[in-house]
C-alpha cells in the first residue's frame, strides 16, 4: 500500500543536517521529530571504517529508515552559478573517469542499503541537440542509467539547473525507464529557471522524488536566489501538493535545508508548517 499520510512520506535530506557521524546523524534526526532520511552515499563510502562504518546498525538502533541514495560529482564549486555551470555533475571532462568509479561503488552501497533510487546532479543540460556537449552528456548518463538499472536502481535527476522544458527534451532523448527526476520546487527559484509549479507539471510524467526547499528569487540577474526556511519564501505550497495530488503522486518529500545554522529548529519549523497546511 502506497503511504497516505504526511508523515509516512516525510524524510529529511541528510547533509541538511551536517552530521559527523552516523551516530550524529541519527542523534539529530530524532531532533527533527523525523526518523525517515534519504542518505549521502559519498561519506559512507570514502570512511568505509570509520565514522560511518555502523551506519546500517545505528539506523536500526534509533529506529530510521533510508528512502534514498544521493551521490555528487567530484569538484562541484557552488560558489556562483558561472561556476557550478562548468564543475557541476558529469559535464567536466578530468573528472569523468573519477565520477564514474564513484558512481559504481555508490550503485553497489545503494544495494547493500537496500535502498531503490538514488539521485544527482547531471550538470547543465545543453537545451540544443546539436550541441556536442548533449550527445556527451547523453552517452554519460546513458552509461550511468544502464550500470544501476543492471542492479535494480532507479536514477532521479535534481531540477534547477535547466528549464523544465530542456531537461524534459533531454530525458525524452535519453530514454532510459529508470532515469527520472528529483524534483525541487526551490531550485528553479534559485537558479532561476521559470516557475516552480508550471516546471512540476511538465515534469511529472518523470515524477519520482521530491525535495521540500524554499527561496526567494535573486533581484540581480545572474546570481544565486536566496535559500530561506520553508513557508517563508516565494514556493507556493498550496499550489505545488495540488499539482502532485492531480499527478496521483505519493512518493518520498525529504525536506532539504542547505543554508543557515540552526538546521534541527529550521527542519522542525518545515515539518510543522506542511503539518498545518494539511496536506
Amino acid at each position: 500500500m502506497p503511504p497516505t499520510t504526511l508523515n509516512e512520506r516525510l524524510a529529511v535530506c541528510s547533509w541538511s543536517l551536517q552530521p559527523r557521524s552516523a551516530e550524529d546523524l541519527c542523534e539529530k534526526l530524532v531532533a527533527t521529530g523525523i526518523r525517515r532520511v534519504s542518505i549521502a552515499l559519498d561519506p559512507l563510502r570514502e570512511n568505509p571504517d570509520g565514522a560511518w562504518s555502523d551506519f546500517p546498525a545505528c539506523a536500526a538502533r534509533h529506529g530510521v529508515t533510508c528512502v534514498s541514495g544521493m551521490m555528487t560529482a567530484i569538484g562541484e564549486d557552488y560558489s556562483t552559478l558561472e561556476s557550478i555551470r562548468r564543475t557541476g555533475g558529469v559535464v567536466p571532462d578530468e573528472h569523468w573517469e573519477g565520477n564514474w568509479r564513484n558512481f559504481q561503488a555508490n550503485a553497489e552501497l545503494a544495494v547493500r542499503l537496500g535502498l531503490k533510487f538514488v539521485m544527482f546532479h547531471a550538470g547543465f543540460l545543453p537545451h540544443d541537440p546539436a550541441d556536442p556537449a548533449f550527445a556527451k552528456l547523453l552517452g554519460r548518463l546513458s552509461q550511468i542509467a544502464d550500470h544501476f538499472a543492471a542492479r535494480g536502481l532507479a536514477l532521479g535527476l535534481e531540477t534547477g539547473q535547466e528549464t523544465a522544458d530542456t531537461l524534459a527534451a533531454f530525458l525524452r532523448a535519453l530514454r532510459r525507464p529508470n532515469v527520472g527526476i528529483n524534483f525541487d520546487p526551490a531550485n528553479m527559484i534559485l537558479y532561476d529557471k521559470g516557475d516552480p509549479i508550471a516546471a512540476l507539471r511538465t515534469l511529472g510524467p518523470w515524477l519520482r522524488q521530491c525535495h521540500l526547499k524554499d527561496a526567494r528569487r535573486t533581484k540581480v540577474p545572474g546570481t544565486w536566489g536566496e535559500e530561506v526556511v520553508l513557508g517563508t519564501g516565494e514556493v507556493d505550497w498550496r499550489a505545488f501538493f495540488g499539482v502532485l495530488r492531480e499527478l496521483n503522486f505519493t512518493g518520498d518529500l525529504c525536506i532539504e535545508r542547505e543554508a543557515g545554522a540552526s538546521r534541527v529548529e529550521d527542519i522542525r519549523a518545515a515539518k510543522a508548517y506542511l503539518e498545518q497546511l494539511a496536506v
